[in-house]
This record gives C-alpha cells, structure tokens and sequence, in this order.
C-alpha cells in the first residue's frame, strides 16, 4: 500500500486549506452570531447566510461534491484520495457543508446512487447535490437499544400501492432544518421473519407528508446545533408511494452496510482534522501564556501531552488511511473490521487531544472564545453515532476469535 499522496489530491489539500483560511475560519463568529440573533429572536431554526455564501463560495471554487467515489456525480475521488481533504474540512464544524460534503447528507446521497431509481435520484438526489435541500437519517428510537438495529420497531406495511410507516425515531440529525426535505427511515416491513437481518427495510418520507411530527429538538450537552440540531420525529400514518422503497424489501441491513461504512469513515477524518486543529491551538497558546515564570511550552507536563498528542494523530490518521485503502481495494464489507477499528480509536484520540487542549486553556478552554468546548460535545456524540464504541469492539474481537475456531471437518 502507499499512501503517498497524489498531485491531484496535493493541489486540492491546497486549494482547501487556502478556501478555510481565507474563507472558513473567519466565518466561524459570524455564524456563532448570526445563530444566536436568530435563537434571540425567537428561531434559531433558520440557514444562516453566512453558510449559504460559503457553499456557493465553494462551488465556485470547484470544491463540490468531493466525495461519493466510483460515481460520476462527484469528484472521482476514492477513498484514500478523499480522506486527507475531509480531514481538512474537519478542522472547522461549518467547512463540511461548505463544500456540500456534510453528514448526514453524503450518506443520503451515497444510498441514493447505489439505491435509488431513477426518478429518486432526480427528485432528491438532484437537489442534494446541488446544495439547495438537505435530508435526515430517520433510524434511532427512543424505545429500544438502538445499537443492536435489529431491535428497531417503526413499521413499514404495504396497502395497495403505498406504504403507511409508523414509529417514533430521534436523534434525527438535520431535521429541524427549514432545508431539510427528505427523510430515509428504517423499519419493520417483516416482523416475523426468522432471519432478523430481514424484517428491515427502508424507504424515502418526504417531511413534510402528512403524519410526520416533528416534535422536538434534542440538544447535546446543552448545546441545540442551530440550524442543523437533532430531533425526535413521530411517524403516524404516513402514507408514501411504494416506489418510494429503496432496493426492495428486507433490504435493509444490506443498504444500511452501504451507508455506515463511509459515513464512519468520513467522520474519522474528521475527527483528525479536529485534533490537528486542537493541537495547534494548543502549541499557540502554550507558547504565549507563563505561569511560574515559564511558558507553558517549558512546562515538562505540556510537552508531555503535545508529544503525545502528535503520536495519538498520526497513529489514528495511518489506521483510517488503511482502512480507507482497503474499502477501495476490497470493498466495504472486507474492510468491516478496519472500519471499526478507526471507529473506536478516532473519536477518543480526538476527545483525548481536545481534553489536553483545552486544559493548557485553562477556564479559556470551556468558552465560547475558542472552539474547543463545542468540538468536544460533538465530537463525544461519535462515540454513539453509527453504532456504539461496545458494538464495534465486540465485532472486531469476533473477527479475531474466529482466526482461532478450528475448522470443521
């Protein structure tokens, strides 16, 4: 394997740290402000303009759609070539949607080009790429233990030629949007099938069809993430076209592999280009501030955690490029186990790094002047999000286990 970098992916790394430079960074306190004049008013629930002109800043720039391999939709990028440039576009919470690669929205629209008809993918797909809507991920239930998906209990039940979905799900990412338009929800369509792997389904419920409710916004550690936030959603009734199922039924958990793959990955990059940013807060600030008449940087402890920091990124950056080379080399479903191990370990390097950060802060560090505090509550929720650290443990030592199961004979 190489991970040399390529020319192309050189001049993008570039051409995208310039755009963050030039264009993101200094965004950041104009959307903090703009979202927290519109929560005084009374909606914080509005797309800010200021992330409105990044995205048609960015596509401008030709750094659009930079995800989305083996498609001609995107960039024609793999996942290799992709990850240094999402691990870029990591480094700040408004970059990603700059460049129209944002969760949930690339998985969405990853389902969409694998799964989806053609009529689906000029009705949303379309429109997704183009930036003008957003969609959700309607998955998780209150109800259950959500990490074991089989527990999932919203129904799908055909009637004629539609399907009535009912259920109640959360942590809906993105459906407080006024964009967003577009939901995927995962239910039962086969209860009593005997292969649980089977009874689930998905299928595509616009928002605004009549029976989904959304009923309230879930906030993470305080913090709402205005515009975009999470809801709780109840599905009552919801009638669709049954055109609108997605690859047919008890498909699934086979869709569902489709999607998390990438979306763990592309949050791992991210959660990369998160720690570099804390760790170069973190080297700024500790070479600017004395205490006992020393810098920071002099104290045996601060370079202690800046060392080991470094470590800690590169020993995560290497291990989802690997993981990023064998999803190209050998598909998703033979990369699993790499997948989940950079699942585990870049979520608590990064919170590891942000924690060491924001301590050389000090009271500085859980502020809103730096963008330490916030990172860290979204960053902890990757702990969760696309299944649970436990879960992906468990899976990794099945595979290694099973290296020892003698054969049968």
């Amino acid at each position: 394997m190489d991970f040399e970098y390529s020319p192309k992916v050189k001049d993008l790394q570039s051409r995208i740290t310039a755009f963050l430079d030039e264009h993101v960074y200094p965004a950041e306190r104009v959307f903090a402000e703009e979202v927290r004049a519109n929560r005084a008013a009374g909606n914080p629930w509005v797309a800010t303009k200021i992330v409105e002109e990044l995205k048609e800043k960015g596509k401008a720039a030709g750094l659009w759609n930079l995800f989305l391999p083996e498609s001609s939709r995107g960039a024609g990028l793999t996942n290799l070539e992709y990850a240094p440039l999402a691990e870029l576009m990591g480094r700040s919470l408004i970059a990603s949607e700059a460049f129209n690669c944002s969760a949930p929205d690339t998985g969405n629209m990853e389902v969409l080009e694998r799964y989806g008809t053609e009529a689906h993918k000029e009705q949303w797909l379309k429109p997704l790429l183009a930036g003008e809507i957003r969609s959700g991920f309607a998955m998780t239930e209150p109800a259950v233990a959500s990490s074991d998906a089989t527990n999932i209990s919203g129904r799908i039940v055909r009637d004629g030629d539609e399907y009535v979905i009912n259920g109640r799900k959360w942590w809906t990412s993105g459906a407080n949007d006024p964009r967003c338009k577009i939901l995927i929800f995962m239910g039962k369509t086969d209860p009593e099938n005997a292969n649980h792997h089977k009874q689930q389904s998905m299928i595509l419920v616009p928002i605004d069809a009549p029976g989904v409710t959304v009923l309230r916004s879930l906030p993470v550690f305080g913090y709402d993430d205005a515009p975009h936030g999470h809801a709780e959603i109840l599905f009552e009734n919801v009638r669709v076209p049954v055109s609108n199922l997605l690859l047919g039924e008890g498909r699934g958990f086979e869709i569902a592999q489709g999607r998390l793959g990438p979306g763990r990955i592309h949050h791992c990059m991210r959660c990369i280009g998160m720690a570099e940013r804390a760790l170069e807060l973190m080297c700024k600030r500790a070479m600017s501030r004395v205490a006992f008449h020393k810098t920071l940087a002099e104290q045996g402890v601060t370079r202690e955690r800046i060392a080991e920091a470094r470590i800690l990124i590169d020993q995560a950056r290497f291990l989802t490029l690997n993981a990023a080379w064998k999803m190209d080399v050998a598909g998703n479903k033979v990369a699993a186990k790499e997948i989940a191990m950079i699942k585990v370990a870049a979520p608590s390097m990064a919170l590891q790094v942000l924690d060491w950060a924001i301590q050389v802060h000090g009271a500085a560090g859980v502020s809103d002047d730096f963008p330490l505090a916030y990172a860290y509550a979204q960053i902890r929720t990757l702990r969760f999000a696309d299944g649970p650290d436990e879960v992906h443990r468990n899976a990794i030592a099945k595979q290694e286990l099973g290296q020892y199961v003698p054969a049968k004979r």
